[in-house]
């Protein structure tokens, strides 16, 4: 399986837990670590920015597969969303250079997203996979680290072998993924990347 970062994310992070389906780094606790296998042939790149409802009624992550101006996305957020405001309130939050894929998430024993926008995580995720000793991922897992909270979160990535009582679980979760019409490329649009 040839898993590699697009040249554009891998620039754009270098220089600049899980629950309803998706494993987020986020919801890890702080001393906690999740443990998936990568069963996406290559993950989704794009880029990504919150906008908030106009009425109050909540925020949604627009998705674009080129680094958008602001003009593209006032186009895309329209009259009902403005974007998020940053933490300090002094401008808008940053666009971010982000990854999608599918995993399997030993936790729940089921095949969630795992979505990435943390620099440091997709970094290391991309020295690894391009790793000639890990070139086909099919033998190996991920252990996804978190240390800390808030602005003090660090992340660690460590590659490991493959459980080996996972294997028939994993196919099985994949099978029935591929069964419901699965397509990781959904969240471009605001669609569920699990069913057709």
């Amino acid at each position: 399986m040839a898993f590699r970062v697009s040249s554009a994310i891998s620039a754009a992070v270098t220089t600049t837990g899980g629950g309803g389906g998706y494993l987020n780094p986020s919801k890890i606790p702080a001393g906690g670590s999740a443990r998936f296998h990568i069963v996406s042939d290559e993950p989704l790149s794009f880029f990504e920015c919150w906008g908030e409802a106009t009425d109050g009624s909540g925020v949604k992550p627009f998705r674009f597969v080129e680094d958008p101006s602001p003009a593209d996305i006032d186009a895309e957020m329209g009259e009902n969303y403005k974007r998020r405001p940053n933490r300090d309130g002094t401008g808008h939050e940053p666009v971010k250079a982000a990854l999608a894929f599918f995993v399997y998430n030993y936790e729940t024993s089921s095949v969630q997203v795992l979505q990435l926008s943390q620099k440091g995580i997709i970094r290391e995720l991309d020295q690894l996979t391009q790793m000639e000793d890990y070139a086909d991922l099919e033998n190996w897992d991920f252990v996804l680290g978190k240390e800390g909270s808030g602005i003090t979160t660090e992340y660690s990535l460590r590659i490991v072998p493959q459980k080996k009582a996972s294997k028939a679980d994993i196919s099985d979760a994949v099978v029935d993924l591929s069964k419901a019409g699965g397509d990781i490329k959904r969240l471009l649009d605001g669609g569920n990347p699990f069913k057709a």
